[in-house]
């Protein structure tokens, strides 16, 4: 069940719209990058600028702040300006890690905000109005959480998770060694919100080196827009 926090004291946090929430944004950046060989995805170029830059473009005048999870050494990130947050759940648990993670820390230092957009870190096209929508559903729908869709495509690791919801979420990943997200965001009263997928899927994604090819393409579409 969803507990409400005391009154939110937003008035020092930028919000981008007067109608939805502060909201605080985690990219996801934790993956191994196995099918490129290794690495970190969102540092690949696209389009004469690397992933993890446009999704920053993309993320930040919707959010009231972002903040990046990636594990090993932050200095990678330096150049980016983003506080890097590592996994605290051992053995590279996925996403929902980073989620906690995010959430954890948006209780400790944005204790004004109730609400957190993860993102992952290799989409270079997310939709401009992702916040807005996701929040506005969760509202429409009376919905503890909120997840992004492309066709008929689920994207569980983009979406809405309410910070009361840690020690749960903590409670799952760590005694109960669950791993879906889907596992996890089925438990709660859902929203879904689908984009279009064509001409140009917002939530593509670069998991290969062929796909590196695709996204250049795409990233002459986009530019172009």
């Amino acid at each position: 069940m969803l507990r409400r926090n005391r009154p939110s004291t937003s008035a020092r946090v930028k919000v981008v719209t007067t109608d939805i929430p502060a909201t605080q944004g985690v990219l996801l950046a934790g993956g191994l990058a196995r099918r490129m060989g290794g690495g970190d995805k969102p540092m690949r170029t696209i389009g004469g600028r690397t992933i993890l830059e446009r999704v920053i473009a993309r993320l930040s005048p919707q959010c009231s702040g972002l903040i990046l999870n990636a594990n090993g050494d932050p200095a990678r990130f330096a150049a980016f300006g983003l506080q890097v947050i590592a996994d605290d759940v051992p053995g590279f648990p996925g996403p929902l890690a980073g989620i906690l993670a995010a959430l954890d820390w948006t209780a400790t230092n944005r204790p004004e905000i109730e609400w957190v957009l993860s993102a992952a870190g290799d989409c270079p096209f997310l939709p401009r109005d992702l916040v807005a929508r996701l929040h506005k559903a969760r509202m429409r729908e009376n919905a503890q959480l909120a997840v992004a869709a492309s066709g008929d495509q689920s994207h569980p690791v983009i979406g809405l998770w309410h910070v009361a919801l840690r020690d749960e979420l903590r409670h799952a990943l760590v005694d109960e060694d669950l791993r879906k997200i889907d596992r996890w965001t089925a438990r709660y009263p859902l929203a879904t919100v689908t984009w279009p997928a064509k001409p140009l899927d917002p939530f593509f994604n670069a998991n290969t080196v062929e796909d590196i090819a695709e996204a250049e393409r795409l990233a002459a579409l986009d530019d172009a827009a």
